[in-house]
């Protein structure tokens, strides 16, 4: 069973004040026996500063081929044709396999103008979209996907913490009325990822981090909460691979 981590990140973040660094991420992968790491930028505002930190990340695939695949995350705010250019060099030439779209992070609406900028490029591009939730109402809403998500049935949404506990019955509610919504549980409770796999099926399911050191503690709820094997191929690796498109 290859497992694999669907959300981690690499950088100093400029709105968190955390700084997430290679070592943890290696650290992370032989620790806990990790195949592929997704790995997004932190959370910057510039264009000049995110390429920089895409740069890193692409970097960090090269070295370690198939361990690291790249998830670009824009500012949708930047201006003229910015955002588009940038996720169309991460995906077309450092070979990125989705989108991030952050609205705690970068104070966006995903409803609004700036917003729908991510998910029309991920769906010209032909990748997925992570979308951050929990932190930061009322842009961080899982419910308000709801009408992107049924406008654009053919794009998978991918709902980062699945609510993160406080919300997480908003986005329970959405995956399971929207089919192209999956559910990256990382900092909910165990119960709600048993929920989860038994309700909307363990290929809307997946493992993800967010910090390197919290992948321990998420790969523990997953073997403790009595899911079959088969449930956890799935939620620890294959749902993420067949999302992403991953090898």
């Amino acid at each position: 069973m290859k497992i694999i981590d669907a959300h981690a990140h690499l950088g100093y973040d400029d709105v968190f004040d955390v700084d997430f660094t290679e070592a943890e991420l290696l650290e992370s992968q032989e620790q806990n026996g990790i195949g592929i790491t997704l790995v997004q930028p932190p959370t910057v505002h510039d264009l000049a500063g995110v390429q920089r930190h895409h740069d890193c990340v692409a970097d960090l695939c090269r070295r370690f081929p198939g361990r690291f695949f790249g998830i670009a995350c824009p500012n949708p705010h930047l201006p003229g044709d910015e955002y588009e250019t940038e996720a169309r060099r991460c995906v077309k030439q450092m070979g990125f396999v989705a989108l991030k779209l952050h609205p705690f992070g970068h104070a966006v609406n995903p409803t609004g103008k700036h917003g729908r900028r991510v998910f029309d490029a991920a769906e010209t591009l032909g990748v997925p979209v992570m979308v951050h939730t929990g932190a930061g109402i009322p842009w961080a809403a899982p419910s308000l996907l709801r009408p992107i998500a049924k406008e654009r049935a053919n794009l998978k949404i991918i709902l980062a913490h699945a609510g993160a506990g406080i919300l997480s019955g908003e986005a329970d509610q959405l995956a399971a009325d929207v089919p192209n919504v999956y559910l990256e549980p990382s900092w909910c409770g165990g119960h709600l990822i048993r929920s989860w796999v038994r309700r909307l099926g363990a290929d809307r399911v997946m493992l993800g981090s967010d910090h390197a050191d919290n992948a321990a503690t998420e790969l523990a709820k997953y073997r403790s909460i009595g899911l079959t094997e088969e449930e956890l191929e799935w939620t620890l690796g294959r749902a993420a691979a067949e999302v992403f498109g991953l090898p």
